[in-house]
């Protein structure tokens, strides 16, 4: 779904994705690139230990994915503020759906809320918003 920002109604969905699952690899991959190394990402054991079944994602992990759902769905139009709130933890082999609705529009920029969520009945795992330009910046 790719909404014109230009001329959707407020409240709709302007942009969903979903992302994953998630597994042991992605943790890794993403641990080695983000330099967050805790163990409760990487060792099952120390998540057990914290009183998690398993490992659990990154919560950074799940924002960038709402940044990526950003990027894909409107890459002419330039992100001005990105702001997100941890709700949940998000479990290992889960995946991520990702949804944008547009709450604000002015006449250079609109503004969406964020959120992802997991499993069949949508538990929410981040919620935020991001002002987008409506105009490429020059």
């Amino acid at each position: 779904m790719n909404t014109q920002l230009e001329t959707a109604t407020l409240g709709v969905a302007v942009a969903e994705a979903l992302y994953g699952p998630l597994g042991r690899d992605d943790l890794r991959r993403y641990a080695q690139a983000s330099g967050d190394l805790n163990p409760l990402h990487l060792d099952p054991d120390f998540a057990r230990q914290a009183g998690f079944d398993d490992v659990i994602v990154h919560g950074m992990l799940g924002m960038a994915f709402l940044g990526r759902l950003l990027e894909e769905a409107f890459p002419a139009n330039p992100l001005r503020v990105f702001r997100s709130r941890f709700r949940n933890i998000i479990p290992l082999g889960q995946s991520i759906r990702c949804t944008a609705r547009l709450e604000q529009r002015s006449a250079d920029s609109v503004q969406v809320a964020l959120t992802a969520a997991i499993g069949a009945d949508d538990t929410l795992v981040i919620e935020g918003s991001a002002t987008l330009g409506l105009r490429p910046a020059r």
